[in-house]
């Protein structure tokens, strides 16, 4: 929950969650519209519906809502039209605000209505249109069968009348003049002219031939451009098709089949004379209908460029109106109904602007009656609240998303903010990745006012979200890097020349023995006279898994401490006593000792074989410890430290239910008790409060306690060994960047071809973008996530709160209508 600078609070403090407070507050009648409007401004309450056993169709204000739902829908409606013709609300304020809800719904109704009779009108016009374009086209096509058969005909006859002078074999055995004589001889043939869809046009031919059984004769042509078809308003490719028949019941067949396949029919005449008048009278009235239609256009365009300017400020007032009768809706009515009680969480330190935003708003709706505030004594658990910023949000999220914090106890988003990126960096150690990292990081954050305000992708919103947490996950890498001595696998000598030189020129066989200490330590991070050695591997694989053993024991630790501070603040001396300092003991005695052991061979030099100095701590206690022998008196520290380890188990397991079980008998022997004041009543008599006297089960708890202290036990191993994660990533990302390198750019160096070497660096740089920037960041990002939830945040973190969740206007930007 971001906090928008606000001058007056007290100053950020994350590690625990905000003192919040219940309100009741008591808002006449005539200020209520205008408090809520004030306090969703200032956006520090979250309110609690009083009204709960209502269905929103009984409430106060259901007339309203439903109000402000269709004025939402009418500026939905707005914005789908101006989207169809790519106009885009503008921010700019109107010269006319309307600040009243009744002026705006007037408004906007007729601006629907305005704009619901010119769509209706233009899409008449537009159908009227694309059928007398498809006229047209029939009337071409169709004229040009005609014109055609007309020809044919006239030819035919001129044959006939040259032939007509002498027999002939081909002369027909009927006259045709005897055909033309006798009237009732005479058959008088139909015809049907349209358009039909062309994917549909063989199925067409044919069933109008087994519909008829034969006795059409059909003529297709193909229009070259696809047309508008005026029903559906898409574009299709169409023939043009005349259907001669003969007779009503065959007329009656084609008509339904035309129906059936989305054939459109039009009228036509054979008289040549009339054909070329139509077209021209169709052509005209085309005309017209364009010229009216772009004037249409026009005026649509005009309304909907009006209606964009004031578009942004109508929808926030719309919304603004809507979540203030949804609010207004969760307050209770006085029983003389002439005030609202309404109940809510809120920030202590909100308590001086809350009252101030009551106050102006009974002197700004001129009310007789102040508002009354007043605070409510409750055993309720509040819900939690952090004061975050644009650097610390993306961290709490990565709290959040595990679990919220119960109310005020230790938040490990405090501690997140270094460990996540170090823990990170330690898989990812490369300063040249890292440098990679944060150049992309860098655009974000130069960036950040500008891409705030735009609509990413999903993934483009996540990574922006992150770009902090990114940032310092790219710093820590590049600080680990250092460490590593790696750039891109490559070792440089950085700080100072390497502490080794060859003893000779035969030492170039990549082998330590051939080396000799000829200067001083190298003064930070890996010597680079490491790389490239035969020993390179064993030497970072101890150096690493050492490292990730202290590095694990140490957030564990942490973890650990940070749940006697909780057992401090919550006044819970059970805690304190049954369960941090058992936890420390049991935790120290084994991975503990493990890490002192590893420091102590670190700086003597020793050759002890820790592996085995811990497995027979537990097989043999009581043996000799010979070479692997770090200090005196080892043995006695390691016999101790076992018979600590095996105390703390039965200190976890056993006292604490019993104790409970003593405390609740002597709770329950008292009926009347003060309201406790201390911070434990929040915790420990919420199920209590909420489900009356329910009888205290004994049994459920011990099981509790057994499952805990297993899962403590069981996990302190496994926890630790959850942690040689960082020596696994780190040492894949080394060898996937070290075979890159060789096995890619310098292979492709070695050809001595520009082009081969051209091809080698785009697929090292693809590699390295695509594998080791991008797939090793989000394993890697992963791993880390997974070492904070389970292995840190499991060993005080309850995260069984819920978000402070406050009526805000600010908040509806984010809001999905």
């Amino acid at each position: 929950m971001g906090e928008r600078g606000r001058g007056c609070c007290p100053p950020m403090d994350l590690m625990r969650s905000e003192p919040m407070q219940l309100l009741q507050l008591i808002i006449p009648v005539e200020s209520a519209h205008l408090a809520v409007s004030y306090i969703g401004d200032l956006g520090l309450i979250q309110f609690k519906d009083l009204n709960a056993e209502k269905s929103p169709f009984q409430r106060t204000y259901a007339i309203q809502i439903k109000r402000c739902g269709e004025m939402a829908r009418k500026l939905r409606f707005f914005r789908d039209q101006m989207s169809k013709v790519g106009l885009t609300p503008t921010a700019r304020s109107a010269t006319q605000a309307i600040t009243s809800l009744d002026d705006l719904e007037v408004k906007l109704g007729d601006l629907e209505a305005e704009l619901v009779e010119i769509n209706a009108n233009g899409e008449k016009l537009q159908r009227s249109y694309n059928e007398l374009a498809e006229y047209k086209l029939v009337l071409q096509k169709a004229g040009e069968f005609f014109n055609s058969a007309l020809s044919s005909a006239e030819a035919h006859h001129r044959e006939y009348a040259s032939n007509q002078g002498g027999e002939s074999l081909e002369t027909p055995l009927l006259s045709e003049q005897e055909t033309f004589a006798d009237p009732s001889k005479q058959v008088k043939l139909g015809f049907i002219t349209g358009l039909v869809p062309r994917d549909k046009s063989m199925a067409f031919e044919r069933i109008l031939f087994r519909a008829t059984r034969g006795n059409v004769f059909l003529k297709q042509a193909t229009v070259d451009e696809p047309v508008i078809d005026p029903v559906s308003g898409e574009k299709v490719e169409k023939n043009v098709f005349v259907v001669f028949f003969s007779g009503e019941r065959a007329k009656n067949k084609i008509l339904k089949i035309c129906e059936a396949f989305g054939a459109n029919r039009y009228a036509f005449t054979e008289d040549l004379s009339k054909q070329s008048q139509m077209i021209t009278e169709v052509s005209g009235r085309l005309s017209e209908l364009q010229t009216t239609i772009d004037a249409g256009l026009v005026h649509r365009g005009n309304l909907l460029q009006a209606i964009g300017e004031q578009f942004e400020q109508w929808n926030l007032l719309v919304r603004k109106e809507k979540a203030i009768y949804h609010t207004l809706n969760m307050l209770s009515i006085d029983v003389t109904k002439k005030c609202l009680v309404a109940e809510g969480w809120s920030p202590v330190f909100a308590t001086k602007e809350i009252q101030d935003a009551l106050h102006r708003a009974t002197l700004d709706s001129n009310s007789q009656v102040d508002s009354i505030f007043q605070v409510l004594h409750t055993r309720e658990m509040p819900p939690t609240y952090f004061r975050t910023n644009k650097f610390t949000s993306a961290f709490q999220e990565i709290v959040d998303a595990y679990g919220v914090a119960k109310y005020q106890e230790a938040n490990p988003g405090v501690f997140t903010i270094v460990t996540f990126p170090f823990l990170f960096a330690v898989m990812f150690g490369d300063w040249g990745h890292g440098i990679c990292l944060l150049l992309a990081t860098l655009y974000f954050i130069i960036r950040e006012k500008k891409l705030s305000s735009q609509k990413l992708g999903d993934i483009m919103e996540m990574t922006f979200g992150g770009r902090y947490v990114i940032m310092l996950m790219a710093l820590f890498s590049i600080y680990t890097g250092l460490i590593y001595n790696e750039f891109f696998s490559v070792p440089f000598e950085l700080f100072a020349p390497s502490a080794y030189v060859c003893r000779d020129p035969a030492c170039r066989d990549a082998t330590t023995v051939g080396l000799i200490k000829a200067r001083d330590t190298y003064p930070f991070g890996v010597d680079p006279a490491w790389h490239g050695t035969r020993s390179e591997l064993p030497f970072l694989n101890s150096l690493k898994m050492k490292m990730s053993i202290l590095l694990g024991v140490a957030q564990m630790n942490l973890g650990i401490i940070l749940s006697y501070f909780n057992a401090q603040f919550f006044k819970n001396s059970l805690n304190t006593w049954f369960q941090f300092i058992p936890q420390m003991i049991f935790l120290n005695s084994l991975f503990g000792y493990l890490s002192v052991l590893i420091i102590i061979k670190w700086c003597t030099g020793s050759k002890a074989d820790l592996y085995h100095v811990m497995i027979y701590m537990f097989l043999s206690p009581t043996d000799e410890l010979g070479e692997n022998e770090l200090f005196p008196g080892q043995k006695t520290i390691q016999i101790v430290l076992l018979l600590l380890a095996l105390v703390s188990v039965p200190w976890m397991l056993l006292p604490k239910p019993f104790l409970l079980k003593m405390q609740h008998d002597r709770h329950h022997g008292e009926s009347y008790a003060p309201l406790p004041d201390a911070e434990e009543s929040l915790q420990s008599e919420a199920n209590h409060d909420s489900h009356g006297h329910e009888e205290f089960e004994f049994s459920e708890i011990f099981v509790h306690q057994l499952i805990h202290t297993i899962e403590f036990v069981l996990g302190a191993v496994s926890n630790t060994a959850s942690y040689l994660r960082l020596w696994a990533l780190s040492l894949a990302h080394s060898e996937l960047s070290s075979v890159f390198y060789e096995k890619v750019l310098l292979l492709a160096w070695g050809y001595n071809n520009i082009i081969i070497l051209i091809v080698g660096i785009i697929i090292f740089i693809c590699a390295t973008v695509g594998v080791l920037l991008v797939m090793e960041t989000l394993s890697a990002f992963l791993h880390a996530l997974r070492l904070h939830w389970v292995e840190f945040q499991n060993k005080f973190y309850e995260g069984d709160g819920y978000k402070f969740y406050p009526f805000s206007f600010a908040l509806l930007d984010y809001e999905e209508e």
